[in-house]
């Protein structure tokens, strides 16, 4: 079920940095640190789990058993993308039944046309205002704990602009959403817009190299947002350190000094072998 802690932080007006984790290993790494929560993000688990972009053709199982087995292996709450909710309105309601299952402490939920797309790629669709709206209420309905939360986000901001975007939010939050996510405000005046037009619990999407300015925890929480997310700094770093690491090995036919390794001793603690060698130790020698 979902954990408590996560509502409990956003009642007390706290903010709530989450890193994006998009498989175990990264997901066992910041679980390690003091954030409050994890985002597990759906362009980073597609493109590790399937190896294609976040265009909708990842489906509810795909996800599902990634993000059980991510939260089942981690302490901290964590925020799952559900992109649309993968349907229509009893769609909806099997992704909240199954994400509140699994454990996860916030679903978040889009208003994209079917098949959606990563919402700082161009391409994106909205669906009608009074079609999500529905799932908003559906969603809400579903759930069987009030500490599982409801993030509803509008892509409209790029196709209908900002307004639009600020209208819909405000909707989103008298149909029962428990946080209001304007995706791809494209400055610091329409997040300001934001703040100062939707009341409620605010989410902000910083997305390295997308459309919307990068800004610090304490730069958002002093703009009135309360939720920010960096869904792409881990698979962007991944990338990055592999590039690096198997270019090297493959100029110098091996590991060179000027190649940053995670040690591997601090790996095998990380990922559970102290356990397997104290159970071997124990029953096997």
């Amino acid at each position: 079920m979902a954990d408590p802690a996560l509502k409990a932080a956003l009642n007390k007006g706290e903010f709530i940095l989450a890193p994006g984790v998009f498989d175990l290993i990264s997901a066992k790494i910041a679980d390690g640190m003091d954030f409050k929560a994890l985002y597990i993000t759906g362009y980073g688990t597609v493109a590790s789990y399937l190896g294609l972009p976040d265009a909708g053709i990842a489906t509810y199982r795909d996800m599902l058993e990634r993000i059980e087995q991510i939260v089942k292996m981690t302490q901290l709450p964590v925020i799952a993308d559900a992109d649309t909710g993968y349907g229509g309105l009893l769609n909806v309601q099997h992704t909240v039944l199954g994400y509140e299952d699994a454990g996860v402490s916030a679903m978040q939920m889009e208003d994209q046309e079917f098949p959606k797309r990563c919402g700082h790629t161009p391409g994106r669709r909205v669906i009608a205002l009074e079609d999500m709206l529905r799932k908003i209420e559906v969603a809400a309905d579903s759930r069987r704990s009030d500490d599982f939360l409801i993030i509803a986000r509008t892509d409209s901001r790029t196709s209908l602009g900002i307004d639009e975007a600020i209208r819909r939010g405000k909707a989103f939050r008298k149909a029962g959403a428990d946080v209001v996510f304007i995706e791809a405000p494209e400055s610091i005046d329409e997040m300001n817009k934001v703040r100062d037009e939707i009341d409620g619990p605010l989410f902000a999407n910083m997305v390295n190299g997308g459309s919307t300015p990068l800004l610090s925890a304490d730069e958002l929480s002093s703009m009135g947002y309360q939720i920010g997310i960096h869904p792409a700094l881990g698979f962007l770093a991944a990338a990055a350190a592999l590039e690096k690491a198997y270019g090297d090995l493959l100029e110098n036919g091996k590991t060179s000094e000027q190649v940053e390794l995670f040690p591997f001793e601090a790996f095998n603690k990380l990922i559970g072998f102290e356990d397997v060698w104290a159970f071997e130790k124990k029953y096997v020698s």
